[in-house]
Formats: structure tokens, C-alpha cells, sequence
């Protein structure tokens, strides 16, 4: 076991090492460390684009699996991943070693929050999408904004940034930290206003059920500042059954009627959508976006209402929807061939895959969708999920289900089963097809896809770099 009193971060270093470099947050530590002039490197045994392209890119040095002798160099500081677990080789060198250590959240707060506006955007969905919404306005608005967010930005090329100004936007995960601590993410920042944008079961690896991921998101509420801003969503049951734990200032956004800032009309023209924002029951503007689905649209509204309470001007932020390019990965089309357009998103829980081909399908009205789904989360990999699968798909013309990859992480009484959505599908008239491969899925999109059809992938790992070889091979 680590000792307790190496968790923390030395005052004076110079080296640091990253174990599970790889994911998105980690990877986006990575390199604003690099930024700093921190010597920096990392290790994972999950290496792939766009984060390992990233990475490269920025000149962090990426060693392959878990190894001791990678700390051999005996870094000043070594960041644990929350995907490293005690008997990693690594954390066993950490402590043969006696090397300082700490979380990514401490060393977040450390390194980018010190001393900063902090503003976070938790919930189940939403949260990569509403935190580079919010980021890309107040940069477009000169307020020169540090983030660090789980997603890429075209707009910046990067998921980090360490900016001039007073504030910074931080995806404030509910996973939990490390091993060496359980408690969720999010409970690490002391923020000026927050954002919650939805709540159901997920992470089933971690929550028992809903209702623990209720007690974890009810004490980061509970805890937030009377003098900072809590912005809810207004139609989850779940987050509204929360906010009455707050004791800090609240603004809800959403649809209801009742809620300071509400969604207008919406107007669908591919390929950007038009709509109109009321602030306290006024008309606030008629803005545009290139992002796609009714759950955009309220992720911007959250976006545009912590903007304005921070200052920024209607004009200000319509200017930046306008030039907004969105997040790799969440709806990013990939390429086009043969008349064939492929696009790739993060979703994998069943809210998100519905909300997802819905949005694809209210700009596609006349194209044939193919979903390609791949289960590879701990929790879509879980039985737990099997039957909110079934109805997910409905906007789909095709849909392709992939057998898990990493089936063998799950216990076998507690496993989802592909074979059976497929069966499942198909008893209810969806054109649904099991493949055990990635290779099979690739034949079967080339032989079967035609010009004008639209392939949605779906999955929040690599899918063996399906996209671009589905793209060479079309």
C-alpha cells in the first residue's frame, strides 16, 4: 500500500510521470504540464487516436503497457490515473520508490485552478459538449479562459488551455478519483457556479444503483457556496430532486415554462439550426449552431446562461455559437466516400445513443441511417442496461451491434448480451445484425452501404480505428 503521507505534490519539481496517460483528461494534463516546462511522461496500455496522436503531437513521451522500469528515471511527481488499480505494476514502484503522487483532480487544482474562477459542468450527459460550449464563448469573447475538458476542440485543436484570464471551465467528473480514493471527482473543485445537466445510473462498476449516484451528486451540490451559481436542467426528475440541497444562488434552464432561461422555437436547416433563447420570460435572441439535436440545444442554453452571468453579451456569444466547430468525437463527421458520409460519436449509454441518432435523423430526414454500436463502457457492458437498448435504435434504418471486446472485465452472471439485443431488434422489426468483429462490421458496411446512406459509430473506445478504415476501404 502507497504511504499516506507521499500523497501530495512537492513544491519545487521538474519531472513528472502520468500512469493511464491516455485518457482524455490525463492526456489534456500531460500536456499542459508540458506547457509549463515540466519534463512529462506517461504510460498506458491503451493507446489511440486522437489522444495518442495528441500527445505526440505536444512531445510527450508514451512508453507502452505498465512497467516499474518506466519510473526508473525516478520522477519528481507521478499522477494515478482513476483506471489504475492498486496492483498496477507501476503504483508498485511508486511505493518501492517512496515517490510523491497525487490524482489528476489534485493535480488540476495545482497546476490550472489555483487561484481561478472555477466553473464546472457535471451531470450523467453533456458534460464534454456544455464545457467546450462555455469555454469557446468566453475565449471568443476576449476573456482569454483556462479549461482543461474531456474532448477535443477544433476550435483550439486541443482539450486544454492555459489562458490569461480569471477563469477556468473544468468538466467536472462523478467518477470517482483513484484507488487510493473513492469519492467522485467533483469533489475536488470549490466552484463559482456549476452546471448539472443530468442524472441517471451509470458507471456500474462503481454505483450500486441510482440512488448512490444520487447521494454523490447531492453532496457536490450541497457543498457548493452560497455565494456561487448553481444552473440545473429543468426536466430530470433526478437533478430536480437535488437542487433543494443547494444553498447557493439557482437558475434552471430547459424547456418549462417557468424557467429563467427556456428554449424558443427551434428551426432545422441543415446544416446548422436556428433558435430562439428566453431569459425570464423575454426574448434574449434568435441564435445559430452547427451542432446537432434538441440536447444541444439545452446543453448551449446552460452554456449561455453561466456566460451571462458572468458578463457576457448576447452579441457576444451569438457571435461565438455562430463560429462554435463543436468536439471531436461527439457527432464529428469523419469523412465521405462513394456518397457515403460516416460520423463518429462518444455515446454509449442508452440516453445518449437515443439522443444521439435522433439529432442525426432530424438532419438527415431523407438519408439512411446505419447505427454501428459498440458496448465497451463498464456499465453498457452490464445486463443492467440490456433492456434499455431495445428502444434506443428506433430512428435507425440499420442498425450493426458489435460483441463486446472487453466482455471478460465483467462477471459472468452480470454480462450484457449482444446476441440477444440483436434477437431483441429484430422480434421488433429493426433491421439489426450481430458481428463478433470489427473486421466483419467493415466487409459488411462496404458491400452493403449505399451513396446517400449516413454511418453513425457509436462507441467511447478506439473501435479499432473502424472510422478511418472504414473510410479507406469505401
Amino acid at each position: 500500500m502507497i504511504l499516506p503521507e507521499k500523497n501530495r505534490i512537492p513544491e519545487k519539481l521538474e519531472t513528472v510521470h502520468l500512469i493511464a496517460v491516455c485518457g482524455t483528461a490525463m492526456g489534456a494534463l500531460a500536456c499542459m504540464l508540458k506547457d509549463l516546462g515540466y519534463q512529462v511522461t506517461g504510460s498506458d496500455d491503451h493507446i489511440y487516436p486522437p489522444m495518442s496522436r495528441f500527445l505526440e503531437e505536444k512531445g510527450v513521451g508514451i512508453m507502452t503497457g505498465f512497467d516499474g522500469s518506466h519510473l526508473c528515471h525516478r520522477p519528481d511527481l507521478v499522477v494515478v490515473g482513476n483506471a489504475v488499480s492498486r496492483d498496477n505494476a507501476e503504483v508498485a514502484a511508486v511505493e518501492a520508490m517512496s515517490l510523491c503522487y497525487c490524482s489528476m483532480p489534485q493535480a488540476v487544482n495545482r497546476f490550472s485552478a489555483a487561484g481561478k474562477r472555477q466553473l464546472l459542468v457535471a451531470g450523467t450527459h453533456g458534460k464534454t459538449t456544455t464545457s467546450a460550449l462555455l469555454a469557446w464563448i468566453l475565449f471568443s469573447a476576449g476573456r482569454d479562459p483556462s479549461f482543461i475538458i474531456g474532448g477535443i476542440l477544433p476550435n483550439f485543436m486541443s482539450n486544454y488551455r492555459t489562458g490569461g484570464g480569471d477563469c477556468v471551465v473544468i468538466e467536472a467528473d462523478e467518477y470517482d478519483t483513484a484507488f487510493f480514493d473513492k469519492g467522485p471527482k467533483f469533489m475536488h473543485y470549490n466552484p463559482e457556479a456549476a452546471v448539472l445537466t443530468s442524472l441517471e445510473f451509470d458507471h456500474a462498476d462503481i454505483y450500486r444503483d441510482l440512488d448512490h449516484v444520487r447521494d454523490a451528486f447531492g453532496r457536490f451540490v450541497s457543498r457548493i457556496s452560497p455565494e456561487s451559481l448553481l444552473v440545473s436542467v429543468d426536466d430530470d426528475p433526478n437533478v430536480s430532486g437535488l437542487v433543494g440541497l443547494a444553498a447557493c444562488k439557482q437558475l434552471s434552464y430547459g424547456v418549462q415554462a417557468d424557467s429563467p432561461w427556456r428554449l424558443g422555437e427551434v428551426f432545422v436547416e441543415p446544416p446548422v439550426t436556428r433558435f430562439r433563447i428566453i431569459k425570464n420570460g423575454k426574448d434574449y435572441g434568435i441564435f445559430r449552431t452547427r451542432i446537432m439535436g434538441v440536447h444541444n440545444l439545452k446543453n448551449t442554453l446552460a452554456a449561455v446562461a453561466v456566460a451571462d452571468y458572468l458578463g457576457v453579451a448576447a452579441d457576444e456569444i451569438a457571435h461565438a455559437l455562430d463560429n462554435f466547430a463543436g468536439v471531436q468525437r461527439r457527432q464529428e463527421i469523419r469523412g465521405e466516400k462513394r456518397g457515403i458520409l460516416v460520423i463518429d460519436d462518444f455515446a454509449h449509454h442508452p440516453t445518449a445513443v437515443k439522443e444521439t441518432i435522433k439529432a442525426v435523423r432530424c438532419h438527415f430526414t431523407k438519408n439512411r441511417i446505419i447505427a454501428v454500436f459498440e458496448p465497451r463502457t463498464h456499465s453498457s457492458m452490464r445486463k443492467v442496461f440490456q433492456q434499455d437498448y431495445v428502444t434506443v435504435f428506433d430512428p435507425a434504418d440499420q442498425i450493426c451491434i458489435r460483441k463486446p471486446s472487453l466482455l471478460k472485465k465483467v462477471p459472468e452472471g452480470e454480462r450484457f448480451s449482444s446476441l440477444q439485443l440483436v434477437a431483441d431488434l429484430n422480434q421488433r422489426g429493426k433491421l439489426a445484425t450481430h458481428f463478433d468483429d470489427t473486421d466483419s462490421i467493415i466487409a459488411h458496411l462496404v458491400k452493403s452501404a449505399n451513396s446517400g446512406d449516413v454511418i453513425l459509430i457509436m462507441s467511447n473506445g478506439g473501435f479499432d480505428n473502424i472510422h478511418e478504415r472504414l473510410l479507406g476501404a469505401l
